[in-house]
């Protein structure tokens, strides 16, 4: 077959979507497939490649100014005229806010819907996956005259999405899907489409498909030895109410071990006061470090090197954090800490023998800090194959979402 798969990654050049798309695209290369990768991306990081395909990329460097110009319409942040100001030193962008804003015709959308019919009549694909989110990819699919079958891969919702309220959002995904040979969407978005809900006429074209995060991971030199102290490691991004880190850091200065040592890494810190970090920074000294966005390979290789990796539980209860998979794959104990009883993760990380779950909602109680010091002490330097976390998530592979896309996509 012949595949082409579409990619977004103008407004985070790092995220996670089109990482493990391009994962599964490879997969499918390698089972001797044909797979184009149509790239959107914000003309200053460069998307990488992925083995066996080939990429055509299309930039939107005025996107990538306007987004930045306007904080990504962030809450908070600069006042609206420092960022309608800081907007007009850029032509190009202002353009780009002026289709996307007040004509509600993105030039990513209209660009990439050119970009895929061209390809189209060049190679006359079997079939295109639009990988979401971001979803302009697969707005522009949905409008594209295309000879093969159209799929749209939703890894996180669209209307549902409970960050922002998008007014006629649910019509919009209605219309989408109508658009849509197959809706591929994550065990979290089902009730979106179970009877009596807003996508219920698209049932019959969504096929579930999890994450495919879980890899091997890549091996590092370790830097871990015996009598050391116990390194434990966030990765990721934080987040206004969603992913926060409040709760992550009173349980670490209540335990306040002298041999713990608790690592963030990641963006996200500009979303809380600056007043936030100090008492604990006091308290623990350098038992606490916060490093920031950093590099994808140094974030790779302090998980490496993580005894525990802590875990911090989405505030909506249909998003799980794709850091979850490559946190499996690590092998390594898991702390989670949930922010709902009805936390996504949960399912998962009930399987996972190297877990411990602490709701926010238990508080700081000394049974809890008993059950963390437990946890850390009996299980806080174990390890686990990675065949052991296949066997236990097989449908969280590149391999099963490979297989998944041959039979849906090839079927009559």
């Amino acid at each position: 077959m012949k595949f082409l798969f579409i990619l977004d990654s103008v407004e985070y050049p790092l995220a996670p979507n089109p990482v493990l798309a391009r994962r599964v695209a490879a997969c499918l290369a390698r089972k001797g497939h044909a797979v184009d990768l149509l790239e959107l991306w914000d003309g200053e990081t460069p998307p990488p490649a992925a083995p066996g395909c080939r990429q055509f990329r299309l930039a939107f460097a005025d996107e990538r100014e306007m987004n930045r110009a306007l904080e990504f319409g962030r809450a908070g942040g600069s006042p609206l005229p420092l960022r309608l100001a800081r907007l007009t030193r850029h032509p190009s962008a202002v353009l780009a806010a002026v289709r996307q804003l007040p004509l509600k015709r993105p030039r990513r959308v209209s660009a990439a819907r050119r970009e895929i019919e061209r390809l189209d009549l060049l190679y006359h694909y079997d079939a295109a996956v639009a990988v979401a989110a971001p979803y302009a990819g697969s707005f522009a699919l949905a409008g594209a005259a295309f000879g093969g079958r159209k799929a749209s891969w939703q890894m996180d919702p669209y209307a549902a999405n409970r960050s922002y309220a998008a007014p006629g959002a649910w019509e919009k995904e209605l219309e989408l899907g109508l658009a849509m040979d197959c809706i591929f969407a994550a065990p979290t978005a089902n009730a979106d489409f179970a009877p009596g809900a807003p996508l219920y006429a698209l049932a019959g074209r969504v096929q579930t498909l999890d994450f495919p995060g879980l890899t091997p991971p890549v091996a590092f030199p370790s830097t871990s030895s015996p009598g050391t102290a116990l390194r434990c490691v966030f990765a990721g991004s934080l987040y206004p109410q969603l992913r926060t880190p409040h709760f992550a850091l009173q349980l670490f200065a209540a335990l306040n071990a002298p041999d713990l040592l608790l690592t963030f890494l990641g963006g996200g810190w500009q979303n809380y006061p600056p007043s936030l970090l100090p008492p604990y920074q006091e308290l623990l000294g350098d038992r606490l470090a916060v490093a920031g966005p950093v590099p994808p390979a140094r974030a790779a290789e302090a998980v490496a090197n993580a005894d525990v990796l802590l875990s911090l539980g989405n505030g909506v209860d249909n998003q799980v954090p794709s850091k979850l998979f490559e946190y499996l794959a690590s092998g390594k104990p898991i702390l989670h800490l949930a922010k709902l009883a009805s936390d996504p993760c949960l399912p998962y990380l009930k399987k996972w023998p190297l877990a411990c779950v602490v709701q926010e909602s238990e508080g700081l109680t000394e049974p809890v800090l008993a059950r963390v010091r437990s946890f850390l002490q009996q299980k806080g330097r174990r390890r686990l194959p990675f065949t052991e976390a296949a066997r236990l998530y097989p449908e969280n592979t590149p391999e099963h979402a490979a297989a998944l896309f041959e039979r849906v996509l090839t079927a009559p």
